[in-house]
């Protein structure tokens, strides 16, 4: 039982092959996958997927790379989105040094309102963190002080002060294909730090293959399974019990109950 908790699902990447996709996640034993949106366009499309197959989610949101081409109304769209069945989440948001393609004032303000959303809605936040790891905390923090947060920190490569105190202010911490690499020992031991309640498992798909399979350009689903391996050696358990946790913590996050 696995549960990847963060693919982008509607690109042209799978366009021509998404059940077949789907069903190889299945065989993995992926049994669900939240398909995260971008902008107001991708989103709605993430939805779209989310009625059509079983075991998909759907987030929706604008990444902090995309607001600078969000058009007047697209942030009322993901508000409207956010009701619709199926949407577990709000997201990816977050802030973003290393591209900057968006202003970086313009990138906190729709950080800010994906936060109040999702606590507006009840509903996870997913955060997109790249150089910028103390002013996401600061964001994270001034959130905090207007009650609780329910988020995770995706594709974590920050510090593990940094995870400790995502932690403590009520967040998830999840890991992606880059915790496998040969050269991420360093984000294998931030890996080790978190506690096992707190922990998650993603391949932001089509993105970051994980090794053994990095030399595959096409990130799927149904690889997220050797992330798991991967963090399970390095946090010494048996991959039954992390491949458990991950999806217990998953469905305690996206759908506020326990895997039964």
């Amino acid at each position: 039982m696995l549960f990847d908790t963060h693919a982008h699902l509607d690109g042209p990447k799978f366009s021509e092959d998404l059940a077949e996709t789907l069903l190889h996640a299945q065989q993995a034993g992926v049994t669900d996958v939240v398909a995260i949106g971008v902008d107001a366009a991708s989103s709605a499309s993430c939805v779209r997927l989310a009625a059509e197959h079983v075991g998909v989610h759907a987030a929706v949101g604008i990444q902090p790379n995309d607001v600078r081409d969000a058009a007047p109304g697209d942030w009322d769209e993901i508000v409207r989105l956010s009701g619709e069945p199926g949407v577990v989440a709000i997201g990816e948001t977050g802030l973003d040094r290393y591209w900057d393609h968006t202003p970086f004032e313009a990138q906190q303000d729709y950080f800010d309102r994906h936060l109040r959303l999702s606590q507006q809605k009840d509903l996870a936040f997913v955060v997109h963190m790249r150089e910028c790891e103390a002013e996401v905390l600061a964001m994270l923090r001034e959130a905090r002080e207007r009650g609780p947060l329910r988020g995770v920190m995706h594709s974590y490569t920050g510090t593990a002060e940094g995870a400790n105190e995502a932690v403590e202010l009520g967040l998830l911490v999840s890991f992606a294909g880059m915790v496998t690499f040969k050269k991420s020992e360093a984000l294998r031991e931030v890996a080790r730090t978190v506690p096992s309640d707190r922990l998650l498992v993603e391949t932001d798909s089509p993105y970051l293959s994980p090794e053994p399979v990095r030399k595959i350009k096409r990130n799927e689903p149904a690889h997220v399974a050797h992330t798991a391996r991967c963090l399970a050696e390095a946090r010494g358990v048996p991959f039954d019990e992390l491949a458990r946790q991950t999806s217990e913590n998953a469905k305690r996050l996206f759908f506020q109950q326990d895997a039964s």
